[in-house]
């Protein structure tokens, strides 16, 4: 069974793994700018493997796509043991990273080099052996690098496909000096343990009333930076759909894209009425055709009726937004921090397991 949505995609599973459709492939030339940017050499091999490449696409950045790419298609073959650093698809996955890297995954703080970021996939390819990936949109703009993939895994005989956006900075060799991943864990769960999953943050949006028919938005400015982040951590919903107005927007919890004002309003205010956002701007990724933008920091949760006297709860959380052509307009962020404590994800995680 194939649930999720088609998005952008990705994987670089650290502290778990983390939701389908088939991504057509295209040729280098038929992409935005591929026929020039093919025959000027700026990453062929790279070029060929996803479905959309665009930006500054320096040495370091092919270098890094490149390994990125070979993780995603390697086989894992014999599950790692535990810790076993010196598995070839685990090899594989730490040569895309710096020895003093951080891995951060929502939710939880960030892992620092090769011996906790290695610890943590070979607890993810024990738990998921058949995890594979291809690249979508992705975009490259110097030392940034925002690579979307579409991942497909197996889980309790339930076949998993689910987008995700490895967010890279790169150094020497275009090896990964800070990486975060943004994607939705809690897809994992609904088909695998549907009696044990938490409730969908997002049960019951959908679109109503007439679609939103307002002009394409003009391409995202970095410019546009410090007011849409001002928009965000002040929840104001009119000025983000404003920006945004006629835009299909997709996001985690949704099988289709919201068309409607009155749709996106709605997922958007329950976004806000779940947690208390406090970001900060990350990177920016800009392309032909699509920019990724950044949001990092926390979302502190409500406090609990129950026990008044606990000071309300701050998880990391993050949230990356891609603005595409045609008025694509996508959210990316894991819903299970929300929806679940730290407990209740680890517990989850061992029903799967087991």
């Amino acid at each position: 069974m194939v649930t999720g949505r088609r998005a952008a995609v990705g994987i670089a599973v650290a502290a778990a793994v983390v939701a389908g459709a088939t991504v057509t492939g295209t040729t280098a030339e038929a992409r935005p700018g591929g026929a020039v940017a093919a025959a000027q050499g700026d990453c062929p091999a790279a070029r060929a493997k996803v479905d959309r490449l665009e930006g500054r696409i320096t040495p370091n950045a092919c270098a890094f796509m490149t390994r990125q790419i070979a993780f995603g298609e390697m086989p894992t073959g014999t599950p790692p043991a535990d810790g076993d650093l010196g598995h070839p698809r685990v090899r594989a996955y730490l040569d895309i990273f710096d020895p003093e890297a951080t891995l951060w995954e929502a939710g939880a703080p960030a892992q620092r080099g090769h011996g906790p970021i290695g610890t943590s996939i070979t607890r993810s390819l024990a738990l998921a052996p058949s995890l594979v990936y291809r690249g979508t949109d992705v975009v490259a703009d110097g030392s940034t690098v925002m690579f979307g993939q579409w991942n497909e895994v197996t889980l309790k005989g339930h076949r998993i496909a689910y987008p995700q956006i490895a967010r890279n900075v790169l150094g020497d060799e275009g090896r990964t000096l800070q990486a975060r991943r943004y994607y939705d864990r809690a897809v994992l769960f609904r088909d695998t343990l549907p009696e044990s999953a938490p409730p969908a943050l997002f049960a019951g949006i959908a679109d109503s009333g007439e679609a939103d028919e307002g002009r394409a938005a003009a391409r995202f400015r970095v410019g546009e930076i410090p007011a849409r982040l001002a928009a965000w951590n002040a929840e104001d919903t009119d000025a983000l759909l404003r920006r945004f107005a006629g835009a299909r927007l997709s996001g985690p919890g949704l099988d289709a894209p919201l068309v409607t004002a009155a749709g996106k309003r709605a997922y958007l205010e329950r976004l806000f009425a779940t947690a208390d956002l406090r970001l900060k701007a990350g990177q920016v990724a800009v392309g032909t055709t699509t920019t990724y933008v950044e949001w990092h920091g926390t979302a502190v949760l409500p406090d609990d009726p129950a026990t008044p006297e606990v000071d309300p709860t701050a998880v990391p959380f993050g949230i990356v937004e891609r603005f595409g052509p045609d008025g694509a307009w996508e959210l990316f962020f894991d819903t299970l921090p929300l929806v679940a404590t730290q407990a209740e994800i680890g517990a989850l995680f061992r029903r799967l397991a087991s």
